[in-house]
């Protein structure tokens, strides 16, 4: 028996991998009066961590996986926190293979769902429980409380619920963590919560870029402009950073930080797959998919310097030539629809995928967990939770009376605030695209009858009608008469 084995006192909670996150993910979990085993491959990292922290909690450190595993009650709850992907998977096996039956493995890092369901079925096949737990916060959040969105099966919830709840945000005394549903419904919720991160974020910028290069404002000025902002309708946690981001120095040269960092914006993946999963469920998440688009345009450095030197025609590009507080205001209604829209169509996402998996997601959960931690945590996450306690089968968020009496009072401004970007010359992707996916859902009839109209010509791909049931077909190479199919 390994020396860790002989110890009385067990640990409640075990983490895998302590770079910052997994670091600060057990340190959270000792200062809320957990016993936490640490165990990383490079032991130098588990010193350190016993080093600098051992003094805020009780933790169990280990060298090797058997002494880990054997330091955990049972049953035993062991936390990843690795690179996603083969690193994963190798943690996973060694897990696996010195736990017993009936003991827990946590995902906690950004998998693909779809991993995640493999795993599980992996791991239950041995006999024990894998959950693929989202957690977001990023490392501030890990150490003092993220949203967290756990899957796996019921009864690992029920063992796991408690400790999670220890440490994670907590919102008018609301734990912000809930069981999400079986194997790969925790990352997927995950997955699409940062795609609604990536539009937000993307707005925002856009937001930016309209007043610093149409309403000529400085960003120390626009810094105070979402002070103002975050203290109302958009009061949330990306709001709150941009005015802090905008408002900082660079301490090299004094110049504005925002204009020394070089503007390729970086991506880890999470947002490519909710767009990517998006078209494969066949929802529109437009306002989604075009910010993914807006990053790898940004970091197409390259491409962009090769159309600046071409000079690229910018056609008529017209001055702003309105009062400049009121276009601050048509900014911040504007910004507030697009993220009205971002929301919407990430629920809509995560309820296809729901239906797709047979998960049973209940987005009134989400909205209750997303309150607090997470980075996208906002102020009008308390009236989606209330749209889908009046209504849980709401067709689309936007339709809930509230937000539809919202975007009374916000359409024109954003139509107005489009309009000027294009005069400016100005790219809005996220502004523009929501836009138009609000006018398409609106809209009393598409170009899609068209759009069936070529398939049919080209392909013979048939079309239904709006008189008639039936699917029809026209003899375009003959007499082109109607054949019902």
């Amino acid at each position: 028996m390994t020396q860790s084995a002989e110890k009385t006192d067990l640990a409640q909670i075990g983490v895998v991998g302590l770079a910052v996150m997994g670091s600060n993910l057990a340190r959270n979990f000792a200062r809320n009066g957990n016993t936490v085993a640490v165990y990383n491959r490079s032991p130098e990292k588990t010193h350190a961590l016993i080093s600098e922290h051992g003094d805020e909690g009780a933790f169990i450190p280990s060298e090797t996986v058997e002494d880990f595993v054997a330091s955990l009650e049972r049953p035993r709850k062991a936390i990843i926190m690795v690179k996603a992907g083969a690193a994963t998977d190798a943690v996973i096996e060694q897990l696996t293979e010195a736990m017993d039956e009936g003991d827990i493995i946590i995902d906690g890092g950004n998998a693909l769902f779809t991993d995640t369901i493999r795993r599980e079925k992996e791991v239950a096949a041995k006999g024990r429980h894998f959950v693929g737990a989202g957690i977001s916060g990023g490392e501030e959040g890990a150490l003092n409380g993220p949203a967290i969105m756990p899957g796996g099966p019921k009864e690992s919830w029920e063992t796991l619920g408690p400790i999670l709840e220890s440490i994670a945000a907590n919102v008018d005394g609301t734990p912000c963590v809930t069981h999400i549903g079986p194997d790969g419904a925790g990352h997927f919720v995950k997955m699409v919560h940062n795609g609604i991160e990536y539009a937000d974020m993307q707005v925002i910028g856009e937001a930016y870029q309209l007043l610093r290069y149409g309403a000529g404002m400085e960003p120390a000025e626009i810094a105070e402009v979402f002070r103002e902002w975050n203290a109302g309708d958009l009061d949330s946690y990306l709001i709150e950073i941009t005015a802090e981001v905008l408002a900082q120095t660079d301490p090299v040269t004094g110049a504005p930080l925002v204009d020394v960092i070089v503007d390729a914006a970086g991506q880890k993946g999470t947002g490519r797959w909710t767009a990517i999963n998006g078209l494969e469920l066949g929802v529109p998440i437009t306002g989604i998919a075009e910010s993914v688009f807006a990053r790898a345009l940004s970091s197409a450095t390259a491409q962009r310097a090769a159309a600046q030197e071409g000079q690229l025609p910018s056609g008529a590009i017209t001055e702003l030539n309105v009062d400049k507080a009121e276009f601050v205001e048509d900014v911040r209604r504007a910004l507030y629809a697009a993220k009205l829209i971002a929301y919407s169509q990430g629920f809509d996402e995560i309820k296809a995928g729901s239906e797709e998996f047979g998960w049973n997601v209940d987005p009134r959960d989400l909205a209750t967990i997303w309150r607090g931690g997470c980075i996208i945590r906002a102020k009008f996450l308390d009236r989606i939770r209330e749209a889908y306690d009046n209504n849980a089968d709401l067709p689309a968020l936007i339709l809930d009376p509230y937000f539809k009496g919202e975007m009374e009072n916000l359409i024109d401004p954003w139509r107005r605030v489009v309009v000027a970007a294009t005069q400016l010359g100005l790219p809005v992707p996220v502004f523009a695209s929501s836009l138009s996916y609000y006018d398409s859902l609106r809209a009393e009839r598409l170009p899609a009858a068209l759009i069936q109209g070529q398939r049919d010509f080209f392909g013979a791909h048939t079309f239904k009608r709006v008189d008639r049931e039936g699917t029809f077909h026209i003899e375009w190479s003959g007499d082109r008469s109607l054949t019902e199919m």
